[in-house]
């Protein structure tokens, strides 16, 4: 068996361990590998190895209805869009025709390039129905839209829907699926083989939780059954913290276990596929670096694992076959273990029967397209007969192997928020993650550090900290930040910090290795003492070049030639999932210090796409839409492609969508290492988001690289906020007053000057970050400062705020200045709500045609100052008459797929042939064709996840996705939108409605009048709210105040319990300035109880006209069990008049 270099024992020893694995399934697949040499010449990755050894007994199915997860949400992101995605092409590889409901039209699966219909509708069970009614499909997907799809499906099946209609669910059957969730019947599942788990009771009530837990014993872990990403899950040490945890649990979930906490324990996975035959096998295996107590998505994770024995890795894997075969699934399964850190103890924590964020993490890991191949098997395909789509030479039922390891960790947005505590545990928080490649911990640790933010160089410490021995013993989301401080400035031993932490000392181990460096290099101080085994030995462990100059006094740059003029480079390497042992043609890429030769040639010269990097607030799957369209487009042009990306949740990084894969940092060193390694023809920056933009400069500048589109000195100009100023000024398109900060007292000048509010920007920022507005003097220093330290290589710039303004959004494409398309999409918000976080009109039906004339002008100008090349994005705000430009990001923006496709051209196509000069299209108005439809978009927000914080919206953004629906008109589009976001509950009749908020304003009068007339019940919290509603109301029906205890979640549990309230309306001027302020009670509240919550007086408004329009003719239906099909209900392509490939 032939190896590459290896420079890890450990991984070596795991590899070892994997490849002696003698399985059935290895066994099975050289033998038919054997068999089929003589057809291996032909076979070009689809279908499938014999293709008639299997025919009869393949699912009989034509049309399958495939199940989306939704919008965005912390705990289920964009894995569901690469599963769906992959899961559609091997329909359409089967000539099957697919339907998919999904209304987050951000994603790529929602495209006719992949699925044959769509859907942009609520998941739920009440319009999968009405979808079933229309298009009669006989098969469908469950396992492929997360926990979302999972529970829609369970729900179905106890109605007898499947049944009735005669829909054949594909993959793992039903039962199995309520099973693996239930937690009851998993418990009893498993005692049946003798599988150990924790000791755990099911209980549906807080006194049987109480009860439960005297019989477990504390310290004990509340899990909730059919939740998603640990929601409602924690640990309880006395019955107090129990009975608030277990109140707020049960609100979310119908069930819940109390099980005895196994805190400290190794927390270890496996991924593993059966087919329907009884094949199994297990793909990957993962250790996370925390020890159990902390959610797996929440963990840093490595794979494969390191610190398992031989034995312990074996016993494992054999109780996973175990467990699956038992359950009887069919495709892809996650098992979750805690395991003894010094014994052979066990337990089975849970076990997915679905596709999962890990299942992604582990297919880009190993190369092995889990996804995939759980659709084929779900059509009756055994795994020995599949080949294995990426290495196009082995079967399916081949065991990965691995000659490099890889390392996750999750990016948090936490400090977004106000008042949210940054305590990580058993339910999610993290946004995003990102996956590092490497040949050695240390190296694929600090580049996976890098990838999380681009101001982190490293494995590195933090000073903040007031409590480091609390930091490491009580995890948050900085706790890696808490180890580097102990280790690198602190002089914690290794036993200390694993005595606090419990993080196995071999990963501590190998973290000293990076100090030991870190504090050789500091002691050479000096970049020419830095000699060619030096060098080496720091790239090999995963430095940067910016890394190395910080420790010795340089520059990046010098850093750069001095490792060139040594002639180290990095070198690039295969993943091939088979650890070389048999030859593989793959495009999946990575690069490492740890090798000694190239497995490519570089003769390609391709173009290269920059990918969004890791998905946090406001950078998520929109630009991986973006990223995708742009190397489709080159490729239909005759291109080659070169994918820049290191996020394991995209479509981007997926084996066969570019030509060559690199699974790398998006950072100036890595991409001119890859720019000069593969002599590429030109970089793309401008469709993923912000991260590529921020190199763009210095690309062109310094690393002499070939931009394609907008110069970057352009591109600078833009996103400099005085430059951009300047030009606005000089070309005549007006803008909020501005001023450009230098101090305090000028920022105070300027303040008194034009009045308060104002608004603070700082330069090169995505999503808002350090945005504010400043009502009054008292706030305007800690809010500068700030500003000034996000940015500080860039100058901040303070504008007037102005209130009660109507936000406009413009999204173009032009080619040297001229404006190719463009589209206007209307706020529901009032300008103050980010635009990330605001609901967007297409098209707009509330602004007049001269209106519409000069926003044209405006972008027309404005790409002629600029000279843009490429796609662009302008905010503009609407007050009265006038229009001032806000903002422009010379790049695609978040609401490029929305806009592309509801009005069915794809601006990222027109884009990317003005990028390369090739077929440019000649300028058509888009605005200029009338529309019999309107579509909606409207945000989507993780506030249940992200305890303590305050669900008031501003100009930093807080969703974390979003979902767009199409109808008539607006009411009947919103109606639709606003179902579609996550565990939204339509408030019926004669339940309550709770009112707060500002009483000086028409806004919640106008939402109480508005519902009057379908018999809610109205309370309030304050006696100046009953008094405004009676006012506005003129006594037409009774208001109630209710006291909202302020110190007790449970006796607030009881309190919107005993007063049945279905839904909070809490328009409050500002955000609340501490935990007992009446308003923030309500909306915290609301969202910790799963309630519908609006907190905005334009949405609150039209929700309300919504629910009036809408609420009586559903339950009139409902009541009459009437099977008539809403207007909304409709395909995609009936909506824009086609089958438009956007």
């Amino acid at each position: 068996m032939l190896l590459k270099p290896w420079t890890n024992i450990a991984l070596r020893n795991s590899i070892r361990r994997r490849n002696a694995i003698p399985s059935l399934c290895r066994y099975v697949s050289t033998e038919i590998s054997s068999k089929t040499q003589n057809q291996r010449k032909a076979y070009v990755g689809a279908g499938i190895l014999n293709p008639n050894s299997h025919k009869d007994k393949l699912v009989d199915v034509n049309k399958v209805l495939v199940i989306g997860s939704g919008g965005l949400s912390i705990g289920q992101a964009g894995e569901f869009d690469y599963s769906g995605s992959q899961a559609i092409k091997a329909l359409k590889e089967a000539n099957k025709k697919s339907i998919l409901i999904n209304p987050n039209i951000a994603t790529n699966q929602t495209s006719h390039a992949l699925a044959d219909e769509i859907y942009f509708l609520p998941v739920t069970a009440e319009y999968i129905i009405h979808i079933i009614e229309r298009e009669q499909p006989d098969g469908i997907l469950l396992t492929f839209g997360g926990q979302t799809g999972l529970n829609v499906g369970v729900e179905l099946d106890k109605m007898g829907v499947f049944d009735r209609y005669g829909v054949k669910v594909l993959g793992t059957p039903i039962k199995t699926l309520e099973t693996s969730e239930d937690r009851d019947l998993f418990a009893q599942a498993l005692k049946e083989i003798n599988i150990p788990i924790a000791e755990s009771i099911a209980v549906e009530t807080v006194d049987d939780a109480l009860a439960a837990a005297d019989k477990v014993g504390y310290p004990i872990i509340v899990r909730s059954a059919y939740a998603l990403g640990g929601l409602g899950s924690g640990f309880a040490n006395n019955r107090d913290e129990l009975r608030n945890l277990s109140s707020q649990s049960l609100s979310l979930s119908r069930q819940i276990l109390v099980e005895k906490s196994l805190k400290g324990w190794k927390e270890v996975e496996y991924e593993v596929v059966r087919d329907s035959e009884g094949n199994c096998i297990t793909v990957c295996n993962m250790e996370n670096f925390d020890p159990l107590g902390i959610h797996t998505g929440d963990s840093i994770v490595v794979a494969p694992s390191q610190t398992l024995s031989d034995e312990e890795y074996h016993m494992l894997r054999s109780a996973a076959i175990k467990i699956i075969r038992h359950l009887g699934v069919v495709g892809e399964c996650n098992v979750q273990y805690a395991l003894q850190p010094d014994g052979l103890d066990y337990r089975v924590i849970e076990v997915n029967a679905r596709l999962s964020r890990s299942s992604a993490l582990a297919s880009k890991a190993t190369g092995y397209p889990l996804a995939y191949t759980a659709a084929k098997i779900a059509l009756g395909h055994t795994l020995p007969e599949l080949p294995n789509a990426v290495t196009k030479t082995t079967s399916a039922n081949f065991e990965p192997s691995l000659d490099y390891m890889v390392t996750k960790i999750p990016r948090w947005d936490l400090a977004k928020f106000h008042n949210v505590k940054r305590d990580i545990g058993s339910s999610m928080k993290s946004v995003g993650e990102v996956m590092a490649i490497g040949r050695t911990f240390e190296e694929s640790f600090q580049k996976a550090i890098r990838q999380v933010d681009p101001s982190l160089v490293g494995f590195q410490g933090y000073s903040g900290f007031e409590d480091l021995d609390f930091e490491l013993a009580n995890p948050t989301d900085r706790r890696w930040l808490a180890v580097g401080q102990a280790l690198i400035h602190e002089g914690y031993s290794v036993d200390r910090v694993h005595d606090l932490s419990k993080i196995d000392k071999w990963f501590l181990y190998k973290l000293m290795n990076i100090v030991n460096q870190q504090k050789k290099l500091e002691s050479i101080s000096s970049l020419y003492g830095i000699t060619h085994e030096t060098m080496l030995e720091s790239k090999q462990l995963g430095f940067s070049d910016h890394q190395i100059a910080l420790a010795v006094g340089s520059t990046e740059l010098e850093v750069r030639a001095r490792r060139t003029s040594f002639g180290i480079r990095p070198f690039v390497k295969k993943i091939d999932t088979l650890a070389a042992e048999f030859p593989a043609d793959t495009n999946y890429l990575y690069t490492t210090y740890n090798a000694t030769e190239h497995d490519v040639e570089f003769d390609e010269h391709g173009i290269m796409v920059l990918g969004s990097g890791v998905y946090r607030i406001g950078s998520s799957v929109e630009f991986d839409w973006c990223a995708v369209s742009t190397a489709r487009a080159l490729r239909e042009m005759g291109k080659r492609t070169i994918m820049v990306n290191y996020n394991p949740e995209t479509v981007s990084t997926d084996f066969d969508e570019v030509d060559r894969l690199y699974f790398e940092e998006l950072s100036y060193e890595r991409v001119m290492d890859i720019y000069e390694l593969e002599h590429a023809s030109g970089v793309v920056v401008s469709v993923g988001g912000q991260l590529p933009q921020n190199i763009a400069l210095k690309l062109q500048e310094q690393g002499g690289a070939k931009v394609l589109g907008t110069d970057p000195r352009d591109i600078d100009q833009a996103e400099d906020r005085h430059k951009f100023s300047s030009i606005l000024d000089s070309i005549g398109v007006d803008q909020p007053a501005w001023k450009e900060l230098t101090s305090v007292s000028e920022a105070k000048d300027f303040a008194d000057k034009v009045g308060f509010p104002v608004l603070v920007r700082p330069s090169y920022v995505l999503s808002g970050a350090a945005m504010s507005v400043i009502r009054d003097e008292s706030e305007l220093e800690a809010k500068l400062t700030n500003a000034a330290s996000v940015s500080p290589d860039h100058p901040v710039v303070i504008t007037k705020f102005i209130e009660g303004a109507q936000e406009i959004d413009v999204d173009g494409v032009a080619s040297n200045g001229k404006l190719l398309v463009h589209a206007v999409s209307e706020h529901i918000e009032n300008a103050g709500v980010h635009s990330g976080d605001a609901s967007l009109i297409l098209p707009p039906v509330n602004l007049e045609e001269p209106i519409m004339a000069r926003v044209k002008e405006i972008a027309e100008k404005v790409a002629k100052a600029w000279k843009i090349t490429g796609p662009f994005n302008m905010q503009i705000i609407k007050n009265k008459d006038e229009l001032k430009v806000i903002e422009c990001n010379i790049r695609a923006s978040r609401s490029f797929p929305f806009v592309s496709k509801v009005l069915g051209t794809n601006f990222i196509d027109i884009a990317t042939k003005a990028l390369v000069n090739k077929d440019v299209p000649e300028p058509v108005d888009l605005m200029q064709k009338s529309h019999d439809y309107v579509a909606i978009k409207v945000p989507q927000f993780s506030f249940t996840r992200l305890a303590g914080a305050d669900p008031f919206l501003g100009v930093e953004m807080a969703s974390t996705g979003e979902v767009a629906c199409f109808g008539k008109d607006v009411i009947e589009a919103y109606w639709a939108a606003i179902q579609s976001t996550m565990n939204f509950k339509v408030p019926k009749p004669p339940s309550g409605l709770l009112f707060g908020g500002d009483v000086t304003k028409e806004d919640l009068g106008l939402v109480a009048s508005t519902l009057l007339p379908l018999g809610y019940k109205y309370y309030v919290a304050k006696p100046e709210v009953k008094e405004y509603l009676e006012s506005k109301l003129n006594g037409a029906t009774k208001i109630e105040v209710i006291e909202l205890p302020k110190n007790d979640k449970r006796k607030l549990g009881e309190v919107f319990e005993q007063f049945n309230i279905r839904g909070v309306f809490n328009l409050a001027k500002a955000r609340a300035e501490s935990y007992t302020d009446e308003d923030y009670l309500m909306r915290r509240n609301a969202i910790d109880f799963g309630l519908p919550l609006f907190n905005e007086p334009r949405t609150a408004v039209l929700f309300a006209q919504t629910l009036a329009a809408k609420l009586p003719a559903r339950l009139e239906a409902q009541a009459s069990q009437s099977k008539e099909i809403p207007t909304e209900v409709k395909r995609w392509s009936e909506f824009i008049g086609g089958r438009s490939i956007v």
